[in-house]
This record gives structure tokens, C-alpha cells and sequence, in this order.
């Protein structure tokens, strides 16, 4: 497993070894020892969660005001533009992004601590991702930040497109206004 600081280097890049032949691929998605070794982190992981998208979706950017998740992620069918933002106060890195294109192809993972939001941009003709949390879903606690926020100015590579949000993620408040709310 290699393991790759960010930007941001409390969000990492997670590259497998992968060993393939003629018949296809086999490689450990998670084993939390090699896990541990390699980032230091001990981490429990409470749920799992599958999410299929269709191109040019676009989920986030959620998090939790309490409660918050830690996750793991990796797409497992297509491609996705993935996006951690740091919403921890005091933090160095305060109100910064960082994205990769997580792929089948590419196998890479991301991981994205608690104090975070997180969301993607559906690549490809549709996308499975499938994501490990450190706490359960809590609605109660849920909250989102614009995904086209002026305050981040995320690069979201959506070539000229708009892409397709919820109701919710359309709502959403701005950076600012999103993050007088984390401890509430």
C-alpha cells in the first residue's frame, strides 16, 4: 500500500498493490494492520455505503456537525472527481480543497477525516462509489455547503456543464454561513 499526503496532508491518496494477470485483479480494499502501519491511524470503521450515480451528478458537499465521519472511499465502477474540504476551525489548512479522480481503473482511494465535507462529480457514464465511515449516518446532524461556493472556488472539471444537484445540495448555504453552524 502506498500512501500519499495531499494538499492537505490529513487527506490522503491510498494506492493498493494490485496483482493482475490475464484473469483480471485481485487487491485488499481495506485490511486495517496495513492500514494502521502505513498512516498511523487506528481507525473503526461502523458502516459501509454504495452510492450510484449517473454522469454529471454532482453529491456534497455533506457533513455532520456532530457525529463526524471519517471515510474511505473508492469507486469501484467509473469515475468520479472527489472533493475533501477542511471545515475544522483553528486548522491550518481552514476552509482549503483538495480533489482527485478516484477510478476503476486507477483503484486509488481517498481518505477523508472527520472535520470535513466531502462530494463528487460523476466522470463517467455512470459511477458506483463505495465509502467505509467512522460514525453512522446521522440526518439530524447532516448539513451541506454550496458545492459552487465563490469563498472555495473549488475546480470542479465540469467542462462548461452544469451539473445535476438535489434539492437539498441546491439549498445549500454558502462556506461561510455552512460553517457557523459546525459544533451546533
Amino acid at each position: 500500500m502506498k500512501i500519499t499526503p495531499t494538499s492537505i496532508p490529513d487527506v490522503l491518496l491510498i494506492e493498493p498493490k494490485v496483482f493482475g494477470d490475464a484473469r483480471g485483479f485481485f487487491f485488499e480494499s481495506f485490511n486495517r494492520q496495513v492500514f494502521r502501519e502505513a498512516t498511523g491511524l487506528d481507525l473503526d470503521f461502523v458502516q459501509d455505503n454504495h452510492s450510484r450515480s449517473g454522469q454529471g451528478v454532482l453529491r456534497g458537499l455533506h457533513y455532520q456537525v456532530q457525529q463526524p465521519q471519517g471515510k474511505l472511499v473508492r469507486v469501484v465502477r467509473g469515475a468520479v472527481f472527489d472533493v475533501a474540504v477542511d471545515i475544522r476551525q483553528g486548522s491550518a489548512t481552514f476552509g482549503q480543497w483538495v480533489g482527485m479522480t478516484l477510478s476503476e481503473e486507477n483503484q486509488q482511494q481517498m481518505w477523508v477525516p472527520p472535520g470535513f465535507a466531502h462530494g463528487f462529480l460523476v466522470l463517467s457514464e455512470s459511477a458506483d462509489v463505495l465509502y467505509k465511515t467512522t460514525d453512522y449516518y446521522a440526518p439530524v446532524h447532516e448539513r451541506c455547503i454550496r458545492w459552487d461556493d465563490e469563498a472555495l472556488a473549488i475546480g470542479w472539471p465540469l467542462a462548461g456543464r452544469t451539473p445535476l444537484v438535489s434539492d437539498k445540495d441546491a439549498r445549500a448555504p454558502g462556506f461561510h454561513a455552512a460553517i457557523a453552524t459546525v459544533g451546533t
